[in-house]
């Protein structure tokens, strides 16, 4: 049984849009859920008058990202949990290759589809692309998505492969797993939360797969934007928490004043281009890094006992997925933008 479970805040046109193709899901055992983070809009009223075969979860309060998911799926019973954005389509048989590809490897604990900008089903869309992969120095970046640069897609990924990350806009994970590794880390609040679930499950020893063979395309900035400053501000926040949580000790003892300098170039970059208040953003989300590190050493210990307690195998965090060099560097100074490219694949 797979629950598909939108998280929607104020979504209601993204719903009117998206949610048609999600209903027209082929899949017999899945059922669709929405779980509604206290939206203000017509969202509810909108789901029970037109789709009455949609299931609704009504919060009192927007938790965010991880804190509503987590609230839903404690409610929630199903062999898989798919979390899905808001502003996602999908094909009629999405659901089927994710089955078929976590059945018949029962060490494959997540897995993703092929991520298609819904904008233009040509090319890759941001936030998932191709897979989720991760480079020495805790920067993610994605096959078919380098920073900015968007590939289109002739097939080059079309090969069921590991990844390090599954995105967020469509993750689909066993559900046993899910509540054993502690589902998302709800003082991520948005942004990352699925990068620091995914990089439990790999410590605990599990695959996660990209699965081509199912396909969605995804809207992208749907509750904010890519040049939203709070935006900026979670995504630098949250990559030091991830950073922190999940890095062996003597490694963070480089990586984190390097990463804090590579932080603040990023930051005067920002100034430089006459854009202050990302510039400000960046710098906040930076500093929180080391304002809460005794707090995120604590909650680091508090992960590492947890995966011990629940490993399938050894850690698979550096397996493939994991690049050993620095996607800063090939971008921008080698200037490759293809994950082929980086890889010297072409």
């Amino acid at each position: 049984t797979v629950a598909v479970v939108i998280l929607n805040w104020n979504g209601c046109s993204f719903l009117e849009r998206f949610l048609p193709s999600v209903c027209a899901t082929t899949y017999a055992g899945a059922e669709i859920w929405v779980a509604d983070n206290a939206s203000t809009d017509d969202s509810v009223a909108f789901i029970e008058r037109t789709f009455p075969q949609v299931r609704v979860l009504r919060m009192t309060e927007n938790r965010g990202f991880a804190g509503g998911y987590n609230n839903a799926l404690d409610q929630i019973e199903a062999d898989y949990f798919v979390l899905l954005n808001q502003d996602v389509a999908v094909e009629p048989d999405w659901i089927e290759p994710l089955v078929a590809a976590s059945e018949a490897h029962p060490e494959v604990g997540a897995a993703q589809p092929k991520l298609l900008d819904e904008a233009r089903h040509s090319h890759f869309e941001y936030a998932g692309a191709a897979g989720g992969m991760m480079d020495a120095l805790g920067y993610p970046f994605c096959r078919g998505r380098i920073m900015d640069h968007l590939e289109e897609d002739r097939g080059q990924y079309d090969h069921e492969t590991e990844i390090f990350w599954a995105s967020g806009a469509a993750l689909f994970i066993r559900a046993e797993l899910y509540r054993k590794l502690g589902g998302l880390d709800e003082a991520f609040f948005a942004h990352m939360e699925e990068i620091d679930l995914c990089w439990r499950v790999k410590r605990a020893g599990y695959r996660i797969l990209y699965v081509p063979g199912s396909t969605v395309y995804h809207v992208g900035g749907g509750s904010l934007d890519r040049e939203n400053p709070k935006k900026m501000f979670l995504n630098f926040r949250n990559n030091g928490r991830m950073l922190i949580k999940n890095t062996p000790g003597a490694r963070l003892f480089w990586l984190l004043p390097l990463r804090f300098g590579l932080d603040v170039l990023a930051a005067l970059r920002e100034l430089a281009a006459g854009r202050r208040d990302m510039a400000s953003a960046a710098w906040r989300g930076s500093t929180d890094t080391w304002r809460n590190l005794r707090l995120w050493l604590r909650n680091a210990r508090a992960t590492q006992e947890l995966i011990e307690a629940n490993s399938y195998a050894p850690d698979r965090s550096q397996a493939p997925g994991w690049y050993h060099g620095s996607i800063i560097w090939q971008f921008f100074v080698r200037g490759r933008k293809t994950w082929r490219a980086v890889m010297g694949l072409e």
